[in-house]
């Protein structure tokens, strides 16, 4: 049976509202969305890292409450699991203070088994990173040589903008492993200084990726494929907290790519239909997650999902 497999950080999210602590919750770019999967009963695995303290404890836990295999978890002796701080503004959109204490030596961990059409998700500053390249580019090097299908969430936060131009090479390099680019207008335009999605396809993604899909919040979806480019509209609704919003619509996305029997080999002859209905389990993740504290869609969702 095929399988998601995660590579990304991990970190315990204490959130804010009005200035006072109102959920404390494990967190992650691809650990968001893998958790997600985990509740819908898909076989996942997530690579990561904790320090051996209670807080890592805590998340391992979460991982196997959640049916998510945590076999592939570093766990370092010297340092501490990280933590963010997220207040959430009157949009309930959040901003973020990050405490990490990391080891020098990092993600000494034996890989996952690959196979053939499983579905790696990968994202954020974590494959970028120098300090921890070599060990995700060897990863990436192996699911490709397994031809893994590989969804890249670029997630790429204003606080490492400054740092665009020296991760460039990294960037193109991702975008070669990727079967799909997915990224925000937010991230495009702290990577590349470009606002029109259509710009940053045509510029920077298209020679190496065929597939790109782009959020904006609130707004429009933007799709680009050998044979679709479309623009999805996306409903108003009343949050309660955006974190993990485009986490949660990349792992409908793989929810819809594992349900249409997706393969490697088919993405660029995905049809407008199925497009549709993979987009569709997108938006009603994203949307699912925005309306609780917690960076995943619940189980009660989860459980009643599709019946």
């Amino acid at each position: 049976m095929r399988k998601v497999i995660g590579i990304g950080e991990t970190i315990f999210d204490i959130i804010f509202k009005n200035e006072q602590p109102t959920a404390a919750v494990p967190g992650g770019s691809a650990f968001n969305g893998i958790i997600s999967l985990g509740r819908l009963g898909l076989p996942v695995t997530m690579i990561t890292e904790t320090g051996n303290d209670r807080v890592g404890q805590t998340i391992k836990q979460f991982m196997a409450d959640n049916g998510v295999d945590n076999s592939h978890v570093c766990v370092y002796e010297n340092g501490r699991t990280a933590i963010s701080l997220a207040y959430l503004n009157e949009h309930n959109d959040a901003e973020y203070s990050f405490y990490k204490d990391y080891p020098n030596a990092r993600l000494d961990v034996e890989w996952p088994e690959v196979n053939k059409d499983d579905i790696v998700m990968m994202g954020s500053y974590f494959v970028l990173n120098p300090v921890l390249r070599p060990k995700v580019k060897e990863f990436l090097d192996y699911a490709n040589s397994r031809e893994a299908l590989i969804y890249y969430d670029i997630n790429f936060r204003s606080s490492h903008s400054s740092e665009a131009i020296k991760l460039y090479a990294t960037i193109l390099e991702n975008f070669e492993y990727a079967s799909i680019v997915r990224g925000s207008t937010e991230d495009f335009y702290n990577m590349f200084n470009l606002t029109s999605p259509e710009k940053v396809y045509k510029q920077e993604v298209s020679f190496y990726c065929k597939q790109m899909l782009c959020t904006d919040a609130d707004g429009d979806i933007s799709l680009f494929s050998p044979l679709v480019t479309k623009k999805y509209k996306v409903n108003k609704i009343e949050t309660v907290s955006t974190i993990g919003a485009g986490d949660n619509f990349n792992a409908g996305i793989i929810f819809g790519l594992m349900t249409e029997g997706i393969r490697r080999e088919d993405i660029a002859s995905i049809t407008e239909e199925q497009w549709n209905r993979i987009i569709q389990h997108g938006q009603a993740f994203a949307a699912e997650v925005c309306k609780s504290l917690n960076n995943s869609i619940s189980k009660d969702f989860a459980k009643n999902y599709g019946r």
